[in-house]
């Protein structure tokens, strides 16, 4: 006879080796699984635009994939953060990445009949795999410690890596395959899409026992007991609304301009006569420089602080932004070191705030509060596809790249008034006592 999640718990509750044990198996597991999903998440962001491009016969629409999955992702980030609150991460994650498969498996079918209709539709459902890849990150953080948090984050991107990299230099080979199966060449990188994150899905769904957040519940909850009995006031969820707002919004901000100017890179690089081939060395630069560099900046969050690094990422965005903006369209060396260090201050800015959430929520409640957050990270995204495209097509590619640059400054002043409201709450908090 199978326990209940209670009995299970109680076992985790009393014992700090099987504690650290189930930390350990949950990152190994959240990170096989991310393999496989940084596959899928590749695939819109490295030919979505070329697609829509070719079916709509415009330049001007050619964000509308980026806007249109990041739509998708944002209604699946409340969906998954719903399920993962009720049910625990288990269903939450391995529901979102089996449905951006499905999803994937509609582009490739959207495409062999030219129909737009069923293109927006599929777009919007395989948006479920990008949400989910990033609620995945939240899942190693259950049951860290607050000094490992940003580094549980970390180690799930890292894995990511592998399969996000790959993704997008298989194009050449993904699109000979669906020539070969009789398909559209662009559908190639979504055939590995739909494959990557079915197969993500059902890891998470097989081997995610006993599920880390549920676990991480019992121990709140039995440590709130003793609270209560030691001192019995009513007790109050714990959750920093001002850290949440900070956090959020260094997401927010580093996500709109990433995917503004990685949605038309592509765009901007087959203007100048690069071919696909070049297209996704680029982008799995960028890519690799989105996730890799985990293994270093994770560390460094715990350790520096997430003020600190944050404001490195704002700096980081801007140089990105500045040399996209004054580099010749021709020269592959500084499109690879702008989309590099427009990944490199993504995933900066991206650990620094979901630490930072992580930090101002409580396992009773955080689900719940990381699925709205993702939600915003989501719009985000998809405003910056929608409005990439109009950029470049009424203006360039430069003015889109130093816009976005000069936007991530705002992060600086942010953490500032963030860290100088912290420290007055702390002083006022110490004269009362």
């Amino acid at each position: 006879m199978t326990r209940s999640i209670d009995q299970v718990a109680q076992s985790y509750i009393h014992s700090p080796n099987k504690r650290k044990k189930l930390y350990k198996r949950t990152l190994l597991i959240v990170g096989l699984s991310q393999m496989f999903a940084g596959a899928g998440l590749a695939a819109g962001i490295t030919v979505g635009a070329l697609l829509a491009q070719q079916m709509l016969g415009t330049e001007a629409g050619a964000g509308l994939p980026t806007a249109i999955f990041n739509l998708g992702s944002a209604g699946a980030a409340l969906i998954v953060g719903w399920l993962s609150q009720r049910y625990g991460r288990r269903t939450g994650l391995a529901t979102g990445f089996i449905a951006g498969g499905i999803g994937a498996i509609g582009v490739i079918i959207a495409a062999v009949i030219n129909s737009l209709f069923l293109l927006f539709i599929s777009l919007f459902i395989y948006g479920a795999g990008t949400a989910t890849n990033l609620q995945a990150r939240y899942a190693g953080t259950d049951l860290a410690s607050p000094k490992q948090r940003a580094t549980a984050i970390s180690m799930a991107m890292v894995f990511t890596t592998f399969g996000a990299v790959a993704g997008p230099n298989l194009v050449g080979i993904t699109g000979k395959l669906a020539l070969a199966m009789n398909v559209p060449e662009l559908t190639g990188p979504f055939i590995l899409a739909a494959f990557a994150y079915i197969l993500a899905g059902l890891i998470f769904s097989i081997m995610l026992r006993p599920d880390p957040l549920l676990i991480a519940r019992a121990i709140e909850a039995n440590k709130q007991d003793h609270d209560i009995q030691a001192n019995p006031t009513p007790y109050v969820h714990k959750t920093n609304k001002r850290g949440v707002a900070v956090g959020a919004i260094v997401m927010v901000v580093t996500q709109i301009v990433m995917f503004a100017i990685m949605t038309m890179t592509p765009v901007h690089m087959q203007h100048h006569g690069h071919g696909l081939g070049a297209v996704g060395i680029v982008i799995g630069f960028h890519i690799g420089l989105m996730y890799l560099p985990s293994l270093i900046t994770g560390v460094l969050i715990d350790k520096i602080g997430r003020n600190t690094m944050t404001i490195a990422a704002g700096v980081i965005l801007l140089f990105a932004g500045l040399v996209a903006a004054m580099a010749p369209g021709n020269s592959m060396f500084f499109l690879i070191l702008s989309l590099s260090l427009l990944g490199l201050g993504w995933n900066l800015g991206l650990i620094s705030g979901t630490a930072q959430i992580v930090d101002s929520t409580d396992p009773l409640t955080r689900a719940k509060t990381q699925g709205t957050v993702d939600v915003l990270i989501a719009l985000a995204g998809a405003a910056g596809g929608v409005l990439s495209g109009v950029i470049v097509a009424h203006y360039s590619y430069a003015i889109l790249s130093l816009g976005g640059g000069i936007l991530c400054l705002i992060l600086i002043p942010l953490v500032v008034l963030a860290k100088e409201n912290k420290e007055k709450n702390a002083l006022e908090i110490s004269e009362k006592l």
